[in-house]
């Protein structure tokens, strides 16, 4: 059934051959013992295979894994940012050739999904963080399982929910979007299909079904155009196996009028203090979702408001340009190697966050995060979403 095309250390790219002749392609995470973490050679892996697939008429879908059974991807390759930001320091921003070079083309990729002309599948089982977000919102058809664990948890390594998170939390429903990226809540099935986050939920154990059924669908070939006759074909293969989560109504939805009025207005130290109240909630995953906030950057915590204002009505490529900016800065001026230092690097859980309290991450502070450092023209990403 499956014709390995690579078989590199990071990546896996596999062909499983279709019954009426087409291929589908399978690209798989290969980094279990981090998670499978993004880093900028896997990045440059599915960048250039997926382009070879876009323009192969006998691929007429893709399908994302991750290696393991804990996670799909948890995030991006945090060592070699913070190696790049420790040989950095006392540098500009713009000198930071790592960071700036991996965010450009984890948020390039990232686009490319979002605009792949065949559909694309995530398996989005277990861990789903970070830049496995990034990722799994750029696919047409995202599947959550019993075991998935989905959040945006920047707040706590001093960056902001980015690889397009602005965009994405910007659209979830009511003030869940914010609650989300404040505290780096994690939601589970129902809550993910609630928010618009995933399309179907299917049990882990019917993977080997999926692929068999998938490859036995009568797929039409294209050379360039979404085929939508494949697209429909695959939504009636993923509503035939989907099932009701076990939990249906995650706390995300539960807790929909709290978090609605938590949030409002527009003073974020009024926010942050009716979240952070949430610790005394009876329930655990609001305690959780508080403590982590109080435990988090302040100035990740301002930065995210910020941008989440500021890219509510842009495009998404302008969301992505926005983020590579915002996050250069973090590598060079904010808590993001000082986060990554006390999570992984010392693992003593104990970071000294700069500003140490809301109120000193001022309007006026955050300003510095959207400074480009160059003209415009010479953003990396300046082409994306234009014409050619």
């Amino acid at each position: 059934m499956s014709t390995v095309e690579n078989n590199n250390e990071v990546v896996l790219f596999n062909e499983l051959n279709c019954t009426n002749g087409t291929r589908i392609g399978v690209a798989t995470l290969n980094a279990p013992k981090t998670l499978n973490g993004l880093s900028l050679e896997m990045t440059r892996l599915l960048a250039n295979q997926i382009e070879l697939w876009a323009k192969d008429p006998a691929i007429t879908c893709l399908i994302l894994k991750g290696a393991g059974d804990k996670a799909f991807c948890a995030g991006g390759d945090l060592h070699a940012l913070h190696h790049s930001m420790m040989n950095n320091v006392g540098k500009p921003a713009i000198d930071n050739v790592h960071a700036g070079t991996f965010f450009a083309e984890e948020y390039a990729l990232d686009y490319r999904l979002h605009t792949f002309p065949k559909p694309i599948v995530v398996w989005g089982d277990g861990i789903v963080m970070g830049g496995g977000m990034g990722l799994m919102m750029g696919a047409s058809h995202r599947i959550v399982t019993e075991t998935s664990r989905l959040a945006m948890p920047e707040i706590s390594i001093g960056l902001f929910p980015d690889v397009g998170g602005t965009w994405m939390l910007n659209r979830l429903p009511g003030k869940t979007g914010l609650f989300m990226g404040l505290t780096g809540a994690q939601i589970g099935a129902a809550d993910a299909l609630f928010a618009g986050m995933a399309d179907y939920h299917l049990a882990r154990d019917t993977w080997p079904t999926l692929l068999e059924q998938m490859t036995n669908q009568p797929w039409s070939q294209s050379k360039s155009q979404l085929s939508p006759s494949n697209e429909m074909l695959l939504d009636q293969v993923l509503a035939g196996l989907a099932s009701a989560p076990a939990i249906a109504i995650g706390p995300l939805q539960q807790h929909l009028s709290l978090i609605h009025a938590c949030c409002a207005g527009s003073d974020l130290n009024k926010i942050v203090a009716s979240l952070v109240a949430l610790a005394d909630h009876t329930d655990p995953w609001l305690q959780r979702a508080a403590k982590t906030l109080a435990a988090g950057s302040p100035g990740s915590a301002r930065l995210t408001y910020t941008l989440l204002k500021r890219v509510k009505h842009l495009s998404l490529a302008d969301a992505y340009r926005f983020e590579w900016v915002a996050g250069l800065m973090c590598a060079s001026h904010g808590d993001f190697a000082e986060g990554i230092r006390a999570l992984l690097i010392d693992k003593d859980k104990q970071p000294k966050w700069n500003p140490a309290t809301l109120p000193e991450a001022t309007e006026a502070w955050v300003e510095k995060f959207f400074t480009l450092p160059f003209a415009a023209e010479q953003h990396p990403l300046y082409g994306l979403g234009k014409s050619a």
